[in-house]
C-alpha cells in the first residue's frame, strides 16, 4: 500500500484541493452514522476520482448508486427488509451525489432514480412512514412523517428545512434520524425550488418562507398525532434564512433551529464577484453586467458550473436577474419580530455566511443560544459536515429543554 505524505491529517489538510469535492467528501462522512453512508464505500469511491475530475466524480457515485439499488430491490423482493432498508439508504445518499454533478440532459434520470432508492427506504424502514401531500396554494407540497413508532400519541413533532440543494437522505443524516432515536416525529418535505418540486414540477424558490411554512403548520397540527404545543422547525444551510424568516410571521412554533443562522444569503454570492463585475451589478447595469458575466464563464469552466448549479432553483432569466434575486432573501428588521427561542449553530471555518449566526443571535429579541462549534472538537466548517452527531446531540439536548420533555 502506497501512502501519501501525511495521510492522517486530511481533516485540517483536506482530502482534495478542490474545496467543492472536500466539503462533499466530509458531508458524506459525516452522515455514516445515521447508516444513510458507509466510510469504507466513502473512502474507496473517492479513491477512483481525481481532484477536479467532476465527470469521474459524478460516475463514481452513480455507478455506487445504482450497484446498491439493485441489490436493495433484490433483497426487498426477496423480504430481507432491514438489509433492503440500508442498502435503499445509502443507494439515496450516493445517487444525491450524483444529482449534484449530473449533466443537464441527464439529471432528471438521475434524480428519479435517487427518488426511487429513498423511497424504497420509506417501504423498509423499521420506523413508521408516510408518504404525505401538503396543500400549498394551488398545488401541493410532497413530504414524509416518519414516526418512531406505530402507536397514535401525540409526539413532540419537528419540521426539517433543507438548504437550497439537500437531499431527503442528506437530511435523514443532519438531523431526522436523531431526531427519531429521541422520540420525535419528523416531517421532511420539499418546499418550492427544492428536489422534486424542482427537478420534476420546475417551481422557484421564494424568499417569504412563511407562505410555506403556514401551511406546513396547518397541515400538522391537523393530525391527532403530533402534539400541537410541543411542534419544533430545523432549518439547516440556507435553511438557516427560511426558518428565522418564517418565525418573524408564524408563532404556533414552539422552539426553532437554524444551523446555521443566516440574516443575508446575497452575501455568499456578492463578495465572490471580482470589484468591477461588483461594481456594475451595484450600479444596476444589467447589459453590461450580463455581457461581462458571460465572457467570464466561458474562461472559467468551475465558475460556470457552480454558477448553473446555484443559480438553478432561483429560474431566473440572467445573471444580472439571478442576483438581483437572491438579494431579496434578507431578514433586517425582521429579526425584531421573532419571540420563538432560537438555536443557532455558529461553526468555526463558516465559508458561506461567515459572523451571520452571530449576527442573528444578536438581532432577536428573545430567547437565543448562539452554540459554538471548533474545529477542535472536530466540528468545523458549514453544518459541521463530520460532527453531525455532536451537532444533534447538541440541538436535541436543548429542544428537549426548550419542549419540557
Amino acid at each position: 500500500m502506497s501512502l501519501l505524505s501525511s495521510p492522517h491529517e486530511a481533516f485540517s489538510s483536506g482530502f482534495y484541493r478542490d474545496p467543492t469535492l472536500d466539503f462533499a467528501v466530509r458531508g458524506l462522512l459525516g452522515h455514516a452514522p445515521s447508516g444513510a453512508t458507509e466510510p469504507g464505500e466513502v473512502l474507496a469511491t473517492i479513491a477512483t476520482v481525481p481532484d477536479g475530475d467532476w465527470t469521474a466524480w459524478h460516475a463514481a457515485w452513480l455507478d455506487l448508486g445504482a450497484r446498491l439499488l439493485d441489490e436493495a430491490s433484490a433483497l426487498h423482493e426477496a423480504g430481507r427488509l432491514e438489509s433492503a432498508s440500508g442498502l435503499y439508504l445509502r443507494a439515496s445518499r450516493y445517487l444525491a451525489e450524483a444529482v449534484d454533478s449530473a449533466p443537464d440532459d441527464t439529471r432528471a434520470d438521475v434524480f428519479r432514480r435517487h427518488r426511487l432508492a429513498w423511497d424504497g427506504f420509506i417501504d423498509t424502514t423499521l420506523y413508521s412512514a408516510q408518504r404525505v401531500s401538503i396543500p400549498y396554494e394551488a398545488d401541493s407540497l410532497p413530504g414524509y412523517v416518519i414516526r418512531p413508532g406505530d402507536d397514535d400519541e401525540p409526539r413532540p413533532t419537528i419540521i426539517l428545512v433543507n438548504g437550497s440543494d439537500g437531499s431527503h437522505s442528506a437530511m435523514w443524516g443532519d438531523a431526522a434520524h436523531g431526531a427519531l432515536v429521541r422520540g420525535y416525529t419528523v416531517l421532511i418535505f420539499d418546499g418550492p425550488g427544492q428536489q422534486s418540486m424542482l427537478f420534476e414540477r420546475g417551481t422557484a424558490f421564494r424568499p417569504d418562507w412563511e407562505k410555506v411554512v403556514t401551511p406546513v403548520v396547518d397541515f400538522l397540527l391537523a393530525r391527532p398525532d403530533v402534539d400541537a404545543a410541543k411542534l419544533a422547525i430545523y432549518g439547516i444551510s440556507q435553511g438557516g434564512y427560511w426558518v428565522p424568516r418564517a418565525l418573524a410571521f408564524e408563532t404556533r412554533l414552539a422552539a426553532a433551529i437554524a444551523d446555521p443562522g443566516v440574516t443575508d444569503v446575497s452575501a455568499s454570492w456578492l463578495p465572490r464577484l471580482p470589484a468591477p463585475l461588483r461594481a456594475l451589478f451595484e450600479a444596476g447595469k444589467k447589459d453590461a453586467f450580463d455581457r461581462d458575466m458571460q465572457i467570464g464563464m466561458r474562461f472559467g469552466a468551475a465558475t460556470a458550473r457552480t454558477w448553473a448549479f446555484r443559480a438553478r432553483p432561483y429560474r431566473q432569466e440572467s445573471y444580472f436577474d439571478t442576483l438581483n434575486e437572491v438579494s431579496r432573501y434578507a431578514l433586517g428588521d425582521l429579526a425584531a419580530s421573532i419571540r420563538t427561542p432560537l438555536f443557532i449553530t455558529s461553526p468555526e471555518g463558516e465559508q458561506f455566511w461567515p459572523g451571520q449566526s452571530a449576527a442573528l443571535a444578536e438581532a432577536l429579541p428573545g430567547e437565543r443560544v448562539l452554540q459554538e462549534f471548533t474545529a477542535a472538537e472536530g466540528a468545523d466548517l458549514h453544518c459541521q459536515p463530520l460532527a453531525r452527531t455532536l451537532t444533534q446531540q447538541r440541538m436535541f439536548d436543548w429542544l428537549d429543554v426548550a419542549l419540557d420533555l
